[in-house]
């Protein structure tokens, strides 16, 4: 157990609130954004970015210093605390140094204990709050590692904040959500406040309120969104900035449920252990009926007959078998099995019609 501190000191709503855009591209544009936003949302936070570590560095990556500067006059004339994303201790330093004590350890930083170790050496002694980004790659002990090497530095306002993982499977979402590991973060360290950043989980702004949702479903203790004033206009990740206008009427339709007991937190990771299985279940019949389609074109070739009923029963018989070692009800999978069985023969009747 980590001993935690709320990152804000009062939340105005009834989970965190962080929004602003992804990075600091002139004063005016931080003007623009900061009284359209906060004419019409109350907000716990205002993120912004000032160092943009990009893929490539061909992309924007931010103005750095001057940018403090910036921020720092935001935060005294609208009276919103500012936090931003930090690298190294040098950014802390510098960042400290305009006032700034709100900050994000970010995704790309995470994966690597060295740097995580020397910005929490640094900040030793500094009365300030840090929110850790899941590292890239899904492992979840590296990111638990990353709160006990701020924990050893006596830093105890802390979060986490989800935003996805970097995987190969094909998604309509920037970065797979994997929300079975925030889960499983939330039942070993329910101290933990957790904040999904669906931005960057989406990565299209058509995406993030169906992802925000599901993370205040899945007791998500804040929001960190990206804002933009012009998005059109923005000069990084446009696609997933919301304008102020679409930020308000977003938080207006989503649903803040109450809070959420630690036997909640349990029964949505065991459903999102059933949603996963369901979608490996769709996976493998679409396999499966895959080869169905290359029997079938084989049989069309040589002539074969549709059904093979000797095949078949040594099939059912070898599931049926597997089915008692593995305690699953007989008769269940022999409905199944027969479902399946049919709608393949269907197929190679089809397949094997064509062109005939």
């Amino acid at each position: 157990m980590f001993n935690i501190e709320p990152i804000v000191a009062k939340s105005k709503q009834s989970c965190i609130m962080i929004a602003g855009p992804c990075v600091a591209e002139s004063q005016e544009q931080l003007v623009e954004t900061a009284s359209s936003l906060l004419a019409k949302s109350e907000i716990d936070l205002f993120r912004c970015g000032v160092w943009k570590p990009r893929s490539s560095p061909n992309n924007f990556e931010g103005y750095g210093l001057k940018a403090l500067s910036w921020l720092q006059e935001i935060q005294v004339t609208y009276q919103v605390p500012v936090c931003i994303e930090i690298a190294s201790a040098y950014h802390l330093e510098k960042a400290l140094n305009h006032g700034i004590k709100t900050f994000w350890i970010g995704a790309r930083t995470t994966v690597n204990p060295f740097l995580v170790q020397a910005i929490a050496d640094a900040s030793k002694g500094c009365d300030i709050s840090i929110m850790i980004k899941n590292p890239i790659a899904p492992d979840l002990n590296l990111w638990i590692g990353a709160f006990e090497r701020f924990a050893k530095a006596n830093i105890q306002r802390l979060a986490a904040i989800h935003r996805g993982f970097s995987t190969y499977e094909l998604s309509i979402y920037r970065n797979n959500p994997l929300w079975s590991i925030p889960i499983e973060l939330k039942r070993l360290h329910p101290e933990i406040p957790i904040i999904c950043d669906p931005s960057h989980i989406a990565g299209d702004k058509k995406h993030i309120a169906e992802v925000a949702q599901k993370a205040l479903y899945l007791a998500a203790d804040g929001l960190m969104i990206e804002v933009h004033h012009a998005p059109n206009q923005a000069l990084s990740d446009k696609q997933q900035q919301l304008s102020p206008y679409e930020y308000q009427k977003l938080i207006n339709e989503l649903y803040f449920s109450s809070t959420t007991t630690l036997e909640d937190i349990e029964l949505r990771k065991l459903r999102e252990q059933i949603d996963e299985l369901d979608k490996d279940l769709c996976c493998l019949l679409s396999k499966r009926f895959d080869v169905v389609r290359e029997i079938a074109a084989y049989k069309k070739e040589k002539n074969m007959s549709l059904l093979q009923i000797n095949r078949w029963k040594e099939l059912l018989n070898t599931i049926l078998n597997i089915c008692e070692a593995k305690k699953i009800d007989k008769v269940f999978m022999q409905k199944i099995m027969e479902i399946i069985h049919e709608e393949s023969i269907q197929l190679q009747e089809k397949i094997i019609k064509e062109n005939t």
